[in-house]
């Protein structure tokens, strides 16, 4: 194991962070550098809370999943859950960190309703996992989606940490005063803290859309953003360029990947324009309002000194020993990272390709087994990003519910492959897959009549009187324009009712044209 030093507690001022970046000048907005942090809250997937046996099951009638333990009531002592630690390894392994073998646990004070025991336990000097980073590709125009010129970027982080959740103060149901429900308190949690490191939405986006996949395929947190199992807050601050770090204001409780875009867009346009009319930013804690747009401030923003940190007394130091962490890393899945690589490897694959497949477990299983089957990786990868994506988006499907198989597209991608179909009507098969006409690839092309003409006498009669047919074209390409044998191609297609196999058609039309 590494013996990196001891991290801190994230840094509360934007000022503190490292700045080592080199400033893209295209990310500029209004000649304004936007810098951009994160700390996400990914709930544990433990059955029991981070301290007590009471159960974390979603939707329980209010209060009914608080036990003593939970409210720190008299004569009750905490008790560390086993499970919560070992999500913990798992994600530090996940994301290449140090996984600290001594980590402490301590008290962070602060007053809320929805606070039990009037403090929260959480990690301060010494978090479980310090350091590590997660990367994830963008386009040339900033955004995640397919492009010719794709940029891997990468996004460091400070430190992951376990602590317990809070409850839940609920307005909606109540006349002039709000209700408490307790069941969340103690709730396993790991935050997730950046570096500054990001500098446009659509780099937060992307990098909490990698960081949702990563939690997700590794089994440590189910990622669902409207029960409150992933939660983003976002740091954002904006300066000149050159210029030292401005006072950030964070967006919390972003519960989908829109919202979080419009809402740094809107907070980034809002501080610029504040910062124009000579108004200085006060830090603050501050909410997004999807009906509005609008971002609105909820609290000033405290720093650590304000919690007033001790170490829990009821906690012994968090030992980790090597032991442990390489038998979690023996029965962990294959990360993410591992089988892109390998795809790029074993498959031929671009790497951009092998992560984009490896965006889900189900879509890289369904990748590799229609590849195994029909020997063609790179086709498969162009189906599965291309037509099927397609149409899984169209009918709001997932890879799991496709009515095309795996070992359907891939008998599909044989019979293109050896010349049986075109690709033209290859689509058309996928169409009769799609729509249940039919699970026997041979079979639709069989009853369609789609088997492509690649018998090369038959198409020489065809070419034969195609070029007869068409004096004019043959002289013009005879005499250098190129444009007139696709005319006399497209003939030929026409002629033999689109079965012509394209590429023996225009080997022998060359042919017959000298």
């Amino acid at each position: 194991m590494s013996t990196s030093p001891q991290t801190t507690e994230a840094p509360t001022s934007t000022t503190e962070f490292r700045d080592d970046r080199v400033l893209d000048k295209t990310l500029l907005v209004r000649g304004y550098e936007v810098v951009i942090g994160f700390e996400t809250h990914a709930q544990l997937s433990t059955n029991s809370k981070i301290f007590s046996r009471a159960s974390t099951a979603f939707g329980a009638e209010a209060n009914t999943q608080a036990c003593a333990v939970d409210l720190a009531l008299p004569g009750t002592l905490p008790v560390m859950n086993k499970g919560a630690v070992e999500r913990a390894i798992q994600f530090g392994l996940a994301i290449g960190a140090h996984i600290a073998p001594r980590s402490v646990f301590a008290r962070k004070n602060y007053f809320y309703p929805d606070l039990p025991k009037g403090y929260q336990i959480s990690q301060f000097e010494i978090p479980v996992v310090q350091g590590g980073s997660v990367e994830f590709f963008l386009d040339s125009t900033g955004t995640s989606s397919a492009s010719s010129e794709r940029t891997k970027k990468s996004v460091r982080l400070v430190r992951a940490h376990l602590e317990e959740d809070a409850g839940k103060s609920l307005h909606e149901d109540f006349v002039g005063q709000s209700g408490i429900d307790l069941n969340r308190a103690g709730t396993p949690l790991l935050e997730i803290v950046t570096e500054p490191d990001m500098r446009s939405s659509s780099e937060a986006v992307a990098y909490a859309k990698e960081l949702h996949k990563i939690v997700t395929w590794i089994g440590i947190c189910d990622g669902n953003m409207q029960e409150g199992s992933f939660r983003c807050d976002a740091n954002v601050s904006v300066r000149k360029p050159g210029e030292k770090f401005g006072t950030r204001r964070e967006i919390k409780n972003l519960n989908s990947f829109k919202f979080m875009q419009q809402a740094i867009d809107y907070e980034v346009r809002w501080q610029i324009e504040q910062i124009e009319d000579g108004i200085a930013i006060q830090q603050a804690t501050v909410l997004f309002n999807p009906d509005t747009g609008e971002t609105r401030a909820m609290r000033t923003k405290e720093d650590a000194a304000d919690y007033r940190y001790f170490p829990d007394p009821d906690l012994p130091p968090l030992c980790i020993s090597e032991q442990w962490i390489e038998q979690t890393r023996q029965q962990m899945t294959e990360l993410p990272r591992v089988m892109s690589a390998r795809f790029v490897a074993d498959y031929g694959l671009s790497e951009y390709d092998a992560t984009q497949l490896t965006q889900s477990k189900d879509t890289a299983a369904y990748f590799e087994e229609a590849a195994k089957v029909c020997g063609q990786p790179k086709l498969v990868c162009n189906w599965v990003m291309g037509e099927l994506s397609r149409r899984l988006n169209t009918d709001e499907l997932t890879i799991g519910q496709s009515p095309v198989y795996a070992a359907g597209l891939a008998q599909l991608i044989a019979r293109i492959s050896d010349g049986t179909i075109s690709n033209n009507a290859a689509k058309q098969v996928f169409d009769a897959l799609w729509t249940g006409e039919g699970n026997v690839v041979d079979a639709i092309i069989e009853a369609k009549g789609l088997k492509q003409m690649s018998d090369s006498g038959e198409l020489e009669a065809i070419l034969d009187t195609v070029i007869a047919a068409n004096i004019k074209s043959v002289e013009e390409y005879r005499a250098g324009n190129a444009k007139a044998f696709n005319a006399l191609v497209g003939q030929a297609m026409k002629a033999t009712k689109g079965k012509g196999n394209p590429a023996q058609v225009n080997e022998l039309l060359k042919k017959k044209l000298g």
